[in-house]
């Protein structure tokens, strides 16, 4: 085994496309998945790969420290691709303590753990890597200042060379400051502070990379995309926060795996990198395209159900814009999105609507109760 490596929150939505993508794609790395499966992990986004010689499956809380330092000193690991979050605003608005616990003492666990287990080996530091994946939220909020959209100055082939629509000519670039305005933004910006300040003194060798908006197969119900193909499909009402007006950058969660990768081989020790599609689109529009195109996959007339739209109270601190400047990721690792946004959400919506059993699984709660059952009898 060339390397092995442990990626936190593998169960779970981008977890479960990094930890297939590092296992097929390196059969000589041994790929360690941490994860405490709470409710938005599920081992059944990983079915294909269970069996994999080089895989193996934990379930541990990144909390627990010890746990984790064993576990590093009995796989010899010499990589961590921190991936376990919880990540979700309305939780964190009802429960800050539990994304402080995680986020950022879950993160210090890790990161205490492999300064111990790595700086007592002959060659301490050389080879390894610690990887910590970020939000863009961290970064605070952008004004929409060209509400009908503009062309800003970036190509790529996720739009066949073409320009993309941006609202707004500022983007979140890795030099701005922090100014996170959830809880769950400030418990992700206090654990990207922690793992800097290990590298500045410990030396650390360390990563960081804040991304936007990830959407795909697999992912929890309870976000926008899946949780409104699936109201769609049941023709249930879709919770619209205000007017609709708020603008994300989106990015298909295969295409942030494949950053991922790059990155944690290629990218450079102490830096920042902004992970993004270039790829703007208001709450609205995005809610628009996902009727038409569930209905037409699903045989309907076109729009027919842009009625179950329903505008509700906005979000409290709801941030208005979110824009990512990946320039210089592309510049130094020649990293791209493979897809256009309406290809990504056509292949979503496919996957989705394949795959009723394993989002009512989910819905219900029987994922949960099966892996608990599963570890019981163990």
């Amino acid at each position: 085994m060339k390397r092995n490596i442990i990626i936190t929150g593998g169960a779970g939505f981008i977890g479960s496309h990094v930890v297939r993508l590092f296992v097929n794609k390196y059969p000589d790395y041994r790929i360690i998945n941490l994860d405490k499966l709470t409710y938005a992990g599920n081992l059944a986004n990983l079915k294909d790969v269970e069996d994999k010689p080089n895989y193996r499956f934990v379930k541990m809380d990144i909390c627990d420290f010890q746990g984790v330092l064993n576990l590093m000193k009995e796989e010899q690991v010499d990589g961590i691709i921190h991936l376990a979050a919880e990540s979700h605003v309305d939780r964190s608005i009802k429960d800050p303590f539990t994304f402080a616990q995680t986020n950022v003492m879950g993160t210090l666990s890790l990161l205490q753990a492999a300064k111990l287990c790595w700086e007592s080996l002959p060659e301490k530091y050389h080879g390894k890597r610690f990887y910590h994946i970020s939000t863009d939220e961290v970064y605070g909020a952008l004004e929409l200042t060209h509400p009908a959209g503009i062309q800003p100055p970036f190509s790529t082939k996720a739009s066949s060379g073409k320009n993309h629509l941006a609202y707004g000519d500022k983007f979140f670039t890795e030099d701005l400051k922090y100014q996170p305005h959830s809880p769950y933004s400030a418990a992700k910006a206090s654990s990207d502070h922690f793992v800097r300040a290990f590298h500045d003194t410990y030396g650390l060798p360390t990563v960081v990379t804040n991304c936007s908006n990830n959407y795909g197969p697999c992912q929890f119900p309870e976000k926008l995309i899946p949780l409104f193909i699936n109201n769609i499909r049941h023709r249930k009402p879709l919770p619209v926060y205000g007017r609709g007006e708020n603008v994300r950058d989106w990015l298909y969660v295969v295409d942030h795996a494949r950053a991922i990768d790059a990155i944690f081989h290629q990218g450079r020790i102490a830096e920042t990198y902004n992970i993004g599609g270039f790829n703007e689109w208001k709450n609205i529009d995005i809610i628009r395209l996902l009727i038409r195109t569930v209905d037409r996959l699903l045989g309907r007339s076109e729009g027919e159900d842009d009625r179950l739209i329903t505008f509700v109270t906005d979000r409290a601190g709801h941030d208005m814009r979110y824009a990512i400047d990946s320039t210089k990721l592309q510049r130094e690792l020649g990293w791209e999105p493979s897809l256009q946004f309406e290809e990504g959400i056509e292949l979503t919506a496919r996957w989705y609507l394949d795959n009723q059993q394993w989002m009512d699984n989910v819905t219900n709660g029987d994922y949960l109760k099966y892996y608990e059952d599963m570890y019981a009898r163990r």
